[in-house]
């Protein structure tokens, strides 16, 4: 870039497209990239602790001042995720946007996202590009960088809770990594949105010889290799889904997305825990003072808890980066039972970004857009 001017790149959700943002295969492998980047200590998010999910900002219930946004239950939020990440990606950057259920009925998504790059150096900006297909499919292949490492080997039947955008991610990216799947599951609320994502399902993947919905958790978890929770929730824990020790077929691998309830001790008893990366954890236990789980729903806060409570230690949590890197051992029988929870990193944004961005200059794609021939000001 020829300093004074400023010129960054817009890129709209056809051009990300184009540009590979839904290329889950390559997703997974820049996700598995991210957690080693994370281990190896080479990233920094928000926060004193470099550490934060993000800053947030919710609506009271009720306001004297007539334009106030209200929290009537319906997700109203806004959030920024700033994040800085290392290794081949080197890259500044910050993941924005608002989310409300009522979007839906004016056609929108709940959510609306935008990922802006920026040079780490000066600040300038580099690129601003739509954000939903690209946190969607980097949401799902952090599951699949899982299922890579701790998935059984001959996996074949795999349930998915919550018919969903991440459940469409999610099983891509469990289908990438675990090649013998021949069994889809899924539970969900409403039939339409059952009936309509078993059929999205056997036309995207007709190699599949069974894809059904089921009625109850209990269906869905009882044989299933691995289970992916990718379904809404609250912060109220007796809401989630609610998983039995019983249930649960040995090997199993449970990927938790999002909120799914178990008793503690039953969790402990049975499983190998692993997280994504510990320190973000570590972050949610100061924001979220006990219980975390509930106030974030991620299965991985009731871990913190369950160490809280004298249930296990904290060594007890495996972070998925030492079992890549091999610092601790990953499945070691095709018994082992393991939860994976994923919490969400905006270091995932931004490397994910970096790459469509890249694959977007090399294609001629997006809008250049000028933010000052030289500044007003200095």
């Amino acid at each position: 870039m020829c300093y004074p001017r400023i010129e960054f790149l817009f890129l709209n959700e056809k051009d990300m497209i184009r540009a590979g943002v839904t290329k889950m295969d390559s997703c997974i492998d820049a996700m598995e990239e991210v957690v080693r980047c994370l281990n190896a200590g080479d990233y920094v998010m928000g926060g004193e602790n470099h550490n934060s999910h993000g800053s947030q900002v919710s609506f009271p219930v009720t306001s004297v001042f007539p334009n106030m946004p209200l929290d009537r239950g319906d997700d109203r939020r806004f959030m920024a995720m700033p994040a800085y990440i290392g290794g081949s990606f080197d890259m500044m950057g910050m993941k924005w946007y608002g989310s409300n259920s009522a979007n839906k009925e004016k056609g929108l998504p709940r959510s609306i996202l935008t990922l802006m790059l920026n040079d780490k150096d000066t600040g300038a900006p580099l690129a601003l590009m739509s954000a939903n297909l690209l946190s969607a499919y980097r949401t799902g292949a952090i599951p699949g960088v899982g299922a890579r490492y701790l998935a059984r080997k001959g996996a074949r039947v795999v349930g998915i809770c919550g018919p969903g955008i991440m459940g469409k991610t999610s099983l891509e990216a469990i289908l990438c990594t675990c090649p013998d799947i021949d069994t889809v599951k899924v539970k969900g609320r409403g039939r339409g949105s059952l009936n309509a994502f078993v059929e999205y399902v056997k036309a995207t993947y007709p190699r599949l010889k069974n894809v059904y919905a089921v009625d109850s958790v209990e269906a869905l978890v009882r044989d299933s290799d691995v289970i992916s929770f990718a379904n809404s929730g609250n912060t109220d824990p007796r809401t989630y889904p609610y998983v039995k020790k019983e249930w649960v077929k040995k090997g199993a691998l449970i990927l938790g997305l999002s909120c799914f309830e178990m008793d503690s001790r039953e969790l402990a008893e049975m499983a190998t825990l692993v997280v994504d990366h510990m320190q973000l954890y570590d972050a949610w236990v100061e924001e979220f003072p006990y219980p975390s789980f509930g106030a974030n729903n991620i299965i991985g806060s009731k871990f913190t808890d369950m160490v809280h409570d004298g249930i296990i230690k904290r060594k007890d949590i495996y972070d998925l980066g030492d079992i890549i890197f091999k610092k601790r051992p990953g499945r070691v029988s095709d018994d082992q039972i393991f939860v994976f929870s994923v919490g969400g990193m905006p270091v995932e944004d931004v490397a994910w970004g970096k790459i469509c961005y890249e694959k977007a200059k090399l294609m001629g794609l997006g809008t250049k857009l000028t933010l000052w021939e030289e500044p007003a000001l200095r």
